[in-house]
């Protein structure tokens, strides 16, 4: 079976994998960019890398209406368990991994920030390594340029996700440095032309890694898929 990787828009992806539906961070009503509304969705899962509302907003809603298990860093699970009345929760914290009927699943680390959207704390942010069986994919959530990168690429990372709009988090010079750290044979741009502050001409980032790195860039529309 394929897995494929669906971008929903800003850092928001579909992913269909062994006949389970995961999203990640989906936040789909309040997306300027978003064609598809939360209502529209299916999960069986959903990953969350931190508790900024532009991550999270759909989250809840989806997972109660679906049953989904909810993957999070501890302090963001709770907060859905007991704020939000979702009842399938999966606390991981970094460097913490499980196994699940799609594949392999483990947090990373990310350098930002995280809260909730009610100001709660919302835990140390995070990203993912998910071992399909297709191949290992590497969501870098919101976060800096960071050296353990390069500990992630000894991994043979088929496919990094990376932020690149600036900002908030890394822009395209310091996904640059990240994908030569990591050496993915892929990589996706994402959190990017959600708004002025975050927007990027992704063409001209994507010349760039085809000229300094040895990872083929994959630039997505709003809705497009990428095999693995």
């Amino acid at each position: 079976m394929t897995t494929t990787i669906k971008w929903l828009g800003h850092y928001s992806f579909e992913i269909k994998s062994q006949g389970q539906t995961i999203l990640v961070d989906p936040f789909l009503n309040d997306n300027p960019v978003a064609t598809v509304a939360a209502e529209d969705l299916e999960a069986d899962y959903i990953l969350v890398t931190h508790g900024h509302a532009d991550h999270v907003a759909d989250v809840a809603s989806i997972a109660n209406r679906t049953g989904a298990t909810v993957v999070a860093p501890v302090e963001a699970a709770g907060w859905f368990q007991s704020q939000q009345g979702v009842e399938n929760t999966l606390q991981l914290n970094l460097g913490g991994g499980v196994t699940l009927p799609f594949g392999h699943v483990r947090m990373t680390i990310a350098h930002h920030s995280s809260s909730m959207p009610d100001g709660s704390y919302g835990g140390n942010p995070a990203g993912y390594i998910i071992s399909f069986p297709e191949g290992r994919v590497y969501f870098s959530g919101d976060t800096a340029l960071f050296l353990e990168m390069e500990l992630y690429g000894r991994e043979a990372i088929d496919l990094a996700i990376l932020c690149i709009g600036d900002h908030f988090t890394m822009g395209p010079k310091d996904s640059i440095e990240a994908i030569k750290l990591l050496q993915p044979a892929k990589v996706v741009p994402a959190h990017y032309n959600t708004w002025p502050p975050i927007e990027q001409d992704a063409e001209q980032w994507a010349s760039q890694v085809e000229s300094l790195t040895s990872a083929t860039p994959v630039v997505l529309e709003v809705n497009g898929v990428i095999e693995l």
